[in-house]
């Protein structure tokens, strides 16, 4: 195997396929990337045995040879090359030498034929859209997944597919995020999947904000992203989400619309003499105006007022203020929306001016 290649053009998906591999496994070939070279492409990948990342870039004149190389190792000696220079990669027995003008390195290697590949899946429904819409999505959801809980399938995000719908949902169960996007394709069967947190952390970090095409392919076990030489594979959390519609509430009458921006500096400055375990903030609703205070075991005190756009009764209520703040920073538009029921019932919160994106807070006593 032996191939050239400059610096700028392997770094890229040299990082892209490196987020798969896990620093600490029990597989030592699991550290590795692998690289599978033709005569005029290079082909590497990247496995934690639930993530799988492919990145493809084109070579010339190469000698074709398959072989595994630390990822780590082989990431920071790329970076640290200077740019623009050119890169010589040759493999033979168990090492691999790397040249680059004055430079070289030489790295110890394990067989090609050891590396883990996820297995053959068939994919069942096969969606095309733009890289923004589905980096957008999970922007507005993924901060409600569940972290380590033994609810597993909480530890991730809930893709559903309806018609011409995908839409996304996430939820501790405390709060939940739940947005919608339509898609271009109509008439597709209903399918729901769980993407584990990882997968979802990797797809975010890989995903651009453009209109750029990607084919989204849902099948039984596994979801897979195809984008610009990029393809990232992983399994999917067996078990059953809640069903999010139930989580919605209700009849809610209490309608307070404010100014996003305002809302959350006020937030923010309120939270610094919250708790600082349990982060709870008091809502006093008036018409036309809400009182946040906060209180904190040493006897300190902070309280906001905030003019706010609300006709019905006066009423309080505890949220968590860290939720609050969450599902602040996730909208876009200029106002939120609050739907109130009574000081027992949760929260529902939207963009004033977009309904595609839905939150629920749950209230804390206080």
């Amino acid at each position: 195997m032996k191939f050239s290649i400059s610096r700028d053009a392997l770094l890229k998906p040299l990082q892209v396929v490196s987020g798969a591999v896990e620093r600490r496994n029990t597989l030592p070939i699991l550290s590795n990337v692998l690289l599978q070279v033709s005569e005029d492409s290079l082909r590497m990948t990247g496995t934690d045995l639930e993530v799988e990342l492919v990145s493809s870039v084109t070579l010339e004149q190469a000698q074709p040879g398959d072989i595994t190389v630390p990822a780590k190792k082989l990431l920071d000696i790329v970076r640290t090359l200077s740019e623009g220079s050119e890169v010589r990669i040759e493999g033979a027995e168990d090492k691999v030498i790397i040249r680059s003008g004055k430079s070289r390195f030489t790295l110890s290697t394990l067989p090609a034929s050891d590396y883990p590949n996820i297995d053959e899946w068939q994919s069942e429904i096969q969606i095309e859209m733009e890289q923004g819409q589905l980096k957008r999505l999970m922007e507005r959801t993924h901060f409600s997944m569940a972290n380590q809980d033994v609810r597993y399938y909480l530890n991730g995000m809930l893709f559903e597919v309806n018609d011409n719908v995908l839409r996304a949902v996430a939820t501790d169960g405390h709060r939940l995020a739940m947005a919608a996007v339509d898609l271009q394709q109509s008439a597709l069967p209903h399918k729901q999947v769980i993407v584990p947190r990882k997968g979802v952390t990797e797809l975010l970090r890989l995903l651009d904000d453009d209109d750029s095409p990607l084919s989204l392919s849902l099948g039984q076990n596994h979801i897979r992203v195809s984008a610009g030489g990029m393809t990232f594979t992983s399994k999917l959390l067996d078990g059953r989400f809640p069903d999010y519609r139930r989580v919605l509430p209700a009849g809610g009458d209490r309608i307070v619309i404010a100014d996003r921006d305002v809302l959350k500096q006020s937030c923010v400055r309120v939270s610094i003499l919250s708790n600082e375990k349990f982060r709870g903030v008091r809502v006093a609703l008036a018409p036309q105006e809400i009182t946040l205070t906060a209180n904190n075991p040493e006897q300190e005190h902070a309280e906001e007022r905030v003019e706010v756009n609300y006709q019905g009764e006066s009423m309080e209520i505890g949220f968590n203020v860290n939720y609050v703040l969450d599902v602040l920073n996730s909208i876009e538009g200029q106002e939120v929306k609050f739907t109130l029921t009574d000081q027992n019932s949760s929260a529902l919160v939207e963009d004033n001016a977009d309904g595609s994106a839905l939150y629920v807070v749950m209230p804390m006593r206080l």
